[in-house]
This record gives C-alpha cells, structure tokens and sequence, in this order.
C-alpha cells in the first residue's frame, strides 16, 4: 500500500506532470474569475416611475443611448419570443448549445463564409458585456465565459441581462427604453406582434430603420409568428392578427409629467454616484397630470400680465411624501418662459409664510394667547419701517386676527419679543437650509421675507406641524416623536424609529389654534360662502407676496394634505397685482378640489391644554381688574402668559362724565370704575375702529391731572429713528410729517424741534417738518404741561 502510494507522489513529482497540473490550475482560476465583479458597466438613463411603477420621465444617458437600468422582470411574451427565435434550448444547455454550436461550424465550412453563429442567449450576454470582436479565438473564451456566467447566475437574471442591454436600433439599448421608444408603452404591456417584433430587432437592430429593411423585418417578425404557433404557444387566430399589427415606426417622445422631479433625482444622485439610476417615487401619475393642467390653465391667464412661471407641489402629510410635483410650467420651446427653472428647490423671498410658525411659537411659550391684543401702530425700528398691506393701521388687534389678516406690523412686533435669533434657529432645526447668513443679516426683517426660503421646505414645515397634531391625538397618545420632522420625500423610506418624548419643539395645542386662525381666512373670490358647500373642504391657508411683487406663495394645510403654490417670474421681475391672494390662492384651491374630500379636521388636544379666565376685551389672562372674562381652553405655555396689563381702576364723580382724585373729591364721593386703557397711540388708532371703546373721561378742571401715566404719545418718528426724506420733482428736500396721540380730546399740543417752537395742533395733531440732514431734537408740551422728547437723525443720503 506504501509503495504504490510513493509512486503516485513520484509521479507527480514529474517536471511534465507538475507544468500540466499548474496550467490547468491556472486555467481554473481564470475560469473562476474570468468575469468582472460587475458585468455591465455602461451609463444608463436616467428614469422616475410613479408609485404603480408607470413611467414618469426618463432623460438619456451620458453616452448618448437610450438605455434603462437592468430589469429583473422580464415580460412572459418577450421570453417566449426570443427563445424562439434565438436559443430554443437556451432553458436546457448550460451556456454553450453543442448541437447549434456544431451546425454552425458546419454550416460556416460548407458556406466558406460566416453563415451561422450558433451563440446561446448567455453567450450574446458576455458578447453586450465586452463587445469584443468576432474572431475564432473570442468566440472560443466566449463559450467558456458563458458556462461561468451559467454557474453564478440564474436562467432568469442572464435573460434579464439581455433584455436590459441588446440593441434594439438607433441609439435604442435594452426592452424597456425599445418598448418606450418605439410603441409608448411599458413592455408588459406589449401585443404579440409588437413583441415578436422587439424579439427580432436585437438579431439585425439596424433593420427598424425606414427604407426596404422594414420589409425584412416585417418578414422576419412574422416568420417567429408563424414558429410561436407550430410551438403551440400562440394559437392560429392569434397568430393572423398579430400578423396585421404594424411594426415599429419613428420613435415616440417618452412621457415627460414631471421632467423637473426628474431633474432633482438626477441632481440628488451626483452625491450616491453607485446608487441605480430608476426610482419608483411616489407620485400619483393621474394627480401629476391634474396639477399640470390647472397650471398650464392658469399660466394662459397669468402670462397676460408677463406672468411667466408658475409652480406645485402636493404632499401627503402622514408620510411626507410627494403626490405631484410640477416645478415649473414646461415649455422647452420657448427660451423666455425660463421653464426648465424648478422653482419648487429654488430659494425665493416667501413674504408673510412665516408668520404662522412665529404664531405657534409664542403660543408654545406663552408670550401670547390666540386673542391677545397685539401692537398695530406706525413702527419704526433701528431705521425698519414696517408697513401693512393696505398701509392702514388698528392701533391693536387680537393676535389670531392679525395671523389671519396678516397684518406687518403685529408680526414684526411679535417677532421682536420673541427674538429673531430664537426664531432663526427654530427654522434651521425644522429643516430650513435657505437661510445661510447670520440671523442678524435678516434681523426683523426675516418675518416679513426678508430671507429666502423654497417651497420644498416651506410645504414640508406646515406638513411637519400638521402630522405633530395627528400622531399626538392618535397613535401616541399624547406625545411627541422628534422623527416626525423630517424633510419631504418624493420615494417611499423605510420606517424610522420612533422615540417618544413627553414635550415637543412645538406643543400640539398651539400648532392647533395656528391652523384654526389660518382656516380663517377668507377664500379669493368667494366671500365666505365656501363655508355653505358640503363639497369644500375645510383648509388652514396662509398666502405670501414678496417685496416688490416679485413671488406669490399660497400654502393649505389639511389633516391630509398640504398643497404649495408659487407664481412669479424666475428672473426676479415684479408684476403689478402680483399677490398671493390673487394669484396663487386659487390655483391652491384649484388643485384642493383635485384631491379626496375629508370634511375631517384637526381633533382639539383637550389634554394638552388648560382652561384659564380671559379678559374679553384684551384677549391676555384676566386680571383682578378685568370684569368681562370667559373660560377658555389654552395651550399648556398659557399658564406663563402675562396678566391684561390694560385694564385699570378709575376714580369717577357721582356722574360718571370726569375723573377725580382725591386732591378735588371725597373718596366717600368718588365712583370706582375698572376701566379699559390702551397707550395714546394705540388708541388713536383702535377707538376709530372698535365703537365699543369708551376713551377715558377727562379730569374735571378743578382737579389736579393724574401723572401716574402721560396722556400724550408722539407716534412717529419714534426714539433713535434714522430717516430719509425724499427730493421733491423741484430738486428741494420734502418734508417729513410725525403723528401724535394725546388721550384728552380738544387739547393743544406745542411743537418744538431743536428747542425752536414750529407751531400747535389741536384734535388732529400732526405737523409737517423739514429738518436738515443730520442729529435733530423734537419735543411736544401739551396745555397741561406734559412733555414728550425723542431725538432722531435726518439722513443725507
């Protein structure tokens, strides 16, 4: 037994035995990884689907071909047509078909020319794979790389492999760009002569050109018809028909409803370049060609005032994904429509879409209740004037109405308690990245548009907010999930985990009254009747337009939904009446009426908020002066709101017509009174729109006056203002006119500037200036001896 063991070993110890054992070694190992680790390496197009999988939009690759990414699902019809036609054994052999193999040599001798090939479908695959040449020698490394490609993949992935890259003519690569390119259709969707006629092509692909080859073609396709039925799989009635089926003609454009969705995947897989270039997004096919309608409509209208762009967006807010997103108009044809724009990504000012979410914010903290009476008066502050809208003022207004309103003026003193820079970190931690200067580049000017925002992020913080309020009245139970802020998506994403907490950045109660003040609003158009209508659906809104009439925005949020709205011109210029209001609102609800109707509405957080006293007539905590109050269900910060400060008492004489001090009248003689007092200028202002106000009654003449509180409030210029004042068409400097408010009707008021008397005012107290360009002085002396001083700068330039 050794000894024959010993001669085996010496045996092959032999030099002649040693060189065949290596070069057959070495030949196993070539075999083994004689493929590349990826077989395909070519680019391939880029293409988003809808959520069905129905095709969207593709664009062509970096080479210039029509080529979709591989495709594991290869359409019944196609395999039984190319087997027929190609490698009728191809489900038997393992890569190399002997028998086809040996009629090819033969048929190849016998002809002294190449009159047969006899490669499998695997071995055409290695061929797609390196394009190699066709010389003996590579049909030869051919046949052994087919039998590896046979032993690492499967029967289905190698004929998914040739269905994704065979040619099908022009600059056509693979069964599903062909089926696109040449019939419109996705390939399962294909007859039987159009499939048949796919199965060919790959043969000779140049054949679907014009000209005498479409006779071959249509002789070749009809010759796998005639074999799909002697194979029985296909029956003879079948067969005519198909027969009668035209074969594919000029290419077709390829669907293109969201071509700016498509330019956004493009751009978001420059940073994951190994990631496949086919997405199946979200979007709803049937809602995308919806939306672009209503802006194609709508865009007819607007151009009328050079109005050139406009754009959508819809998402869903329980997962934030997209339903339909039109970036813009789409109208490559004309250069001047700047349509390939996406507005949707592109940093815009947004005008008052902000302000909600300040709203929310100082709910949350209890700086405000939803009625609190906020500041509307002339402003100026560090040299920002604030405006309304229709360059009016209330002198104060409930904080809901100023939202819903969207007065300036609140919003800018809101935002100045509550402090830019807080706010500014608030948007950047809800995922607003358009803001990328320090917050006092944008100081208060921030809540009126003074940054730039887009309506990507903008829709995805109101659909965050909408979601905080869902999850926290339903599947949490009363508390909050940091994961509910997250940007939108346009594809499905795995779940995220969930990490409850018993706070949020915002609290559901406030979130809850800021969509209950923006459902306020009144629809353009519509006068509140929408309200009558079992149709409508009830939608929180809120409306933006940019300084100079630049950008219209409109935003409606639902328990389900929120739509985004933008209109404008994306080279900046403004267009007279270009509001959001009129604009962008209607289009909003346009696309509403588009979307499933939910009567369902935001479910009141009972058990996140207390129910406190209000005063009636300020809307703040009801203080031990306030006599009118309410109980009223508040958002948990509510407890830290601050007391009515503007309710005082008053000492009255027995008629009620004066006010007296103890100077002038027996206490046992006064009437005491709880009076309602706002400052002098918040009242000039308020009592000529609310006739409920009663102004104070004035000191009877033989008593002294109160100096607990002046009556006089000079309204503009306000302390350290820095003003400008315009040349007239003269070339002479204009004048600058300043406002005062005094509480005692009738009274005089004398004017000073530089300690220099300018004149008197009684009733209607407002003086025009002409103060030169530098540090000035004004002081204002009423008849009782009050006094106000400010100093102010007039600016040169």
């Amino acid at each position: 037994m050794r000894t024959r063991l010993n001669k085996v070993i010496n045996y092959f110890k032999k030099p002649k035995v040693i060189i065949i054992l290596s070069f057959l070694v070495l030949c196993l190992i070539w075999f083994w990884f004689c493929l590349p680790k990826r077989l395909f390496t070519y680019p391939t197009s880029y293409v988003i689907d809808d959520e069905k999988g129905q095709l969207l939009g593709a664009s062509i690759a970096r080479d210039g071909q029509w080529r979709f990414p591989y495709d594991t699902n290869v359409p019944e019809k196609f395999k039984q047509c190319i087997i027929a036609f190609e490698d009728k054994r191809f489900e038997h052999h393992p890569g190399v078909d002997i028998v086809a193999l040996g009629r090819a040599f033969k048929q190849n001798i016998g002809g002294r020319h190449v009159v047969s090939g006899g490669s499998t479908l695997t071995m055409q695959v290695i061929r797609l794979a390196t394009k190699d040449k066709r010389t003996y020698w590579n049909k030869f490394t051919e046949i052994f790389k087919a039998l590896r490609l046979e032993i690492k993949y499967n029967k289905k992935q190698i004929l998914a492999m040739y269905a994704s890259n065979a040619p099908f003519g022009s600059n056509v690569v693979g069964l599903d760009a062909a089926s696109w390119r040449y019939f419109g259709r996705s390939p399962d969707k294909l007859s039987w002569g159009e499939m048949a006629a796919m199965a060919v092509l790959p043969n000779s692909p140049s054949l679907v050109h014009p000209g005498k080859n479409r006779a071959i073609l249509l002789k070749k396709r009809n010759l796998l018809l005639d074999k799909l039925h002697e194979q029985g799989i296909i029956d003879a009635s079948t067969a005519s028909l198909a027969k009668l089926e035209p074969i594919p003609d000029q290419p077709v454009p390829l669907p293109q409803l969201a071509p700016h969705l498509l330019q956004r995947f493009k751009a978001d897989l420059q940073n994951e370049p190994d990631s496949s270039t086919r997405i199946t997004t979200s979007i709803r096919s049937t809602l995308q060609r919806q939306v672009n309608l209503v802006l194609e409509r709508n865009h007819d209208v607007l151009k009328g005032n050079d109005i050139n762009n406009i754009a959508a967006i819809v998402l869903d807010v329980e997962t934030g994904q997209t339903l339909a997103y039109c970036g813009n108009i789409s109208h490559p044809e004309d250069s001047t429509m700047q349509s390939d724009v996406d507005v949707i990504s592109a940093p815009r000012s947004p005008g008052s879409t902000l302000k909600p979410l300040l709203f929310a914010n100082m709910l949350h903290d209890g700086l405000i209740l939803p009625n609190s009476l906020v500041p509307d008066v002339p402003t100026q502050i560090i040299g920002f004037h604030p405006r309304n809208f229709d360059l009016a003022y209330d002198g104060a207004v409930p904080a809901s109405k100023a939202l819903s309103r969207s007065l300036n003026v609140p919003a800018v003193k809101m935002l100045q308690q509550f402090k830019s820079e807080r706010f500014y970190d608030f948007l950047h931690r809800i995922g607003i990245t358009t803001l990328n200067k320090p917050a006092t580049h944008y100081g208060l000017s921030l809540i009126l548009g003074g940054g730039e925002n887009n309506l990507w992020e903008l829709t995805g913080a109101y659909a965050d907010m909408a979601r905080v309020l869902n999850h926290y009245n339903g599947i949490y139970g009363g508390k909050y999930d940091t994961a509910d802020y997250h940007s939108p998506v346009y594809a499905p994403q795995p779940a995220k985990e969930h990490h409850l907490e018993k706070n949020g950045m915002l609290d559901a109660a406030s979130i809850y009254y800021t969509f209950q003040a923006m459902e306020e609003v009144m629809r353009p158009g519509e006068e509140m009747l929408w309200q009558h209508f079992s149709s409508s659906q009830r939608v929180a809104w809120k409306t933006g337009t940019s300084f100079g009439f630049r950008d219209g925005w409109a935003i409606g949020i639902t328990p389900r939904y929120v739509v985004g709205v933008w209109v404008g011109n994306t080279d900046g210029e403004g267009r007279p009446g270009l509001t959001g209001i009129t604009t962008a609102a209607p289009v909003m609800f346009e696309i509403f009426r588009l979307l499933p109707v939910s009567r369902e509405w935001f479910t009141m957080p009972v058990n996140d908020m207390v129910k406190i006293k209000i005063c009636r007539q300020s809307g703040y905590r009801a203080g031990v002066y306030c006599d009118d109050t309410y109980q009223m269900w508040v958002p948990q910060g509510g407890l830290r709101a601050a007391v009515c400060p503007w309710h005082q008492p008053v000492h009255l004489d027995k008629t009620g017509k004066w006010q007296v001090t103890g100077d002038c009248e027996p206490p046992s003689e006064m009437i005491t009174k709880n009076w309602f007092v706002l400052p002098p200028s918040m009242e000039y202002y308020y009592k000529t729109k609310n006739y409920q106000y009663h102004v104070l009654p004035p000191f009877r003449p033989d008593c002294a006056l109160n100096t607990k509180s002046n009556p006089m409030e000079l309204i503009y210029p306000k302390e350290g203002a820095k003003i400008y004042v315009p040349l007239e068409v003269d070339g002479k400097r204009g004048r600058m006119v300043c406002n005062a408010a005094h509480r005692q009707p009738g009274i005089k008021i004398f004017w000073h500037l530089d300690d220099k008397y300018v004149g008197e005012t009684a009733d209607f107290h407002q003086m025009a200036l002409s103060p030169p360009p530098g540090l000035h002085k004004l002081t204002l002396v009423d008849a009782n001896g009050n006094s106000v001083q400010v100093n102010f700068e007039i600016l040169e330039k």
